[in-house]
């Protein structure tokens, strides 16, 4: 293969440079990288780049701590690599700003830490430790650009990499996984998505022990789907129940089924597969990417609040159906189903969330509320925080109003709607939407 470029520089091509020979050798070679296997191959293919060292660093699924990715035989002799905490570290303020900070490290080098995104999804953040020399040529010079290319190449792998083996899923665990939580996650999408006419951000907790809630979306020509279920109790069969729910969501979706057929034949599948013993509320939306018309339907779910030029409108009413799944003796099956709609603005956001959100209860008894939500989410995305760091602050927020222990699960899902000529940038990363 090298021989084939170098015989086509003779041809009067410019020849190949280190650093394009390193990106040709690492896609070719990538093919056949165990997941376990990408530390060392990271390092080896960022040195042609004139990287001296290259870490990834993975957030977990908290997003407290970014966990260092290393080699299986661990960190070089003599040097030490531990958890970056998120909210204390420069590599923390790289991950939630999105954006490309530098510091001086021991013997004449620079440490440079990069976003890892796959799309708007912040996987972490990459470690490089260059000469210092180079360290000026980061910001806006080719070098800088070379190692945003190899950064983004990076995210790819790992999420490829990922299904692949269980290193990266075990690396991102703090804390041993209960089994209904462990359905929920592997039906989970990705829980950002950015385009030019719709972001989507979502978030669960109790990361390690949800269950009954979960968040499912898809975003096609014209379309934005986007749902959340909120299902009774917990455990096992709480987790039966919404992973059902989503299967059934899925099907009718990718069928191409209206609203409220969608409702009823989800509900028909919860109550067949329960008997009528259980059921999940849920809010089924839809959203025409090139109007801005949003409609929706309710499960006996809490409201989705709409936002705009940030403030709080208010919360998006509709005749609510019976949950899904649910019977009552005397009572036919909801066929008569509203669907409520509303004409969004460019940059309105809205929030879907199920009560363990609003009903989270301090220790002196006092609930989050509705208010409170809405006034963090507004500050937070006013200070220009990308949307998924919005999300992970609210958690943060959740956790800390119980003392960092909810007693239901909590989950959240925020769409916002621009019309494709006012899409922004993330922070710090070109070409990347906020």
């Amino acid at each position: 293969m090298s021989g084939t470029r170098e015989a086509s520089a003779g041809a009067g091509q410019p020849p190949l440079t280190d650093a394009e020979r390193g990106f040709g050798a690492l896609l070719e070679q990538s093919h056949l990288a165990a997941p376990h296997e990408l530390p060392e191959f990271i390092t080896r293919h960022a040195r042609p780049l004139g990287v001296v060292e290259a870490t990834p660093y993975l957030a977990d699924l908290q997003q407290h701590v970014l966990v260092p990715f290393l080699p299986s035989g661990g960190p070089e002799v003599g040097r030490q690599v531990e958890p970056l905490d998120v909210e204390s570290t420069l590599a923390g303020r790289a991950y939630q700003q999105i954006e490309v900070l530098t510091q001086e490290a021991a013997g004449g080098r620079v440490r440079v830490w990069m976003p890892l995104l796959d799309g708007a999804e912040r996987l972490g953040v990459l470690e490089f430790v260059i000469p210092d020399h180079l360290a000026a040529d980061v910001p806006n010079g080719l070098f800088g650009a070379r190692l945003h290319h190899f950064a983004t190449l990076v995210a790819e792998l790992i999420m490829t990499k990922t299904m692949y083996g269980d290193t990266i899923v075990r690396l991102r665990r703090r804390a041993e996984m209960g089994l209904a939580a462990e359905m929920q996650w592997t039906t989970l999408p990705p829980l950002t998505f950015s385009g030019r006419e719709v972001t989507i951000a979502a978030a669960l907790e109790p990361a390690y022990e949800v269950a009954g809630d979960t968040v499912d979306y898809a975003v096609d020509a014209g379309v934005a789907r986007a749902a959340v279920f909120d299902g009774m109790g917990h455990g096992l069969r709480s987790a039966q129940l919404a992973t059902l729910a989503v299967a059934a969501y899925r099907n009718c979706r990718r069928a191409d089924r209206s609203l409220p057929e969608t409702a009823i034949r989800i509900s028909g599948t919860l109550a067949e597969a329960f008997a009528g013993t259980a059921f999940s509320t849920a809010v089924l939306a839809e959203l025409d990417t090139g109007t801005g018309v949003l409609t929706w339907v309710n499960a006996g779910h809490p409201e989705p609040l709409l936002l705009r030029e940030g403030k709080l409108v208010g919360s998006l009413h509709t005749r609510p159906m019976l949950p899904l799944g649910m019977r009552i003796s005397g009572r036919p099956p909801d066929t008569d189903i509203m669907v409520g709609r509303e004409q969004l603005q460019p940059d309105d956001r809205v929030l879907l969330y199920t009560d363990g959100v609003t009903e989270a209860r301090s220790p002196t008894g006092d609930f989050f509320g509705e208010r409170a939500l809405a006034d963090l989410l507004v500050r937070n995305l006013a200070a220009g925080l990308p949307t998924a760091e919005t999300m992970r602050r609210l958690v943060r927020a959740l956790l800390d109003h119980q003392q960092g222990q909810l007693t239901d699960d909590a989950t959240m899902l925020l769409l916002e709607w621009r019309s494709d000529n006012t899409a922004a940038s993330v922070p710090g990363v070109p070409g990347v939407p906020g």
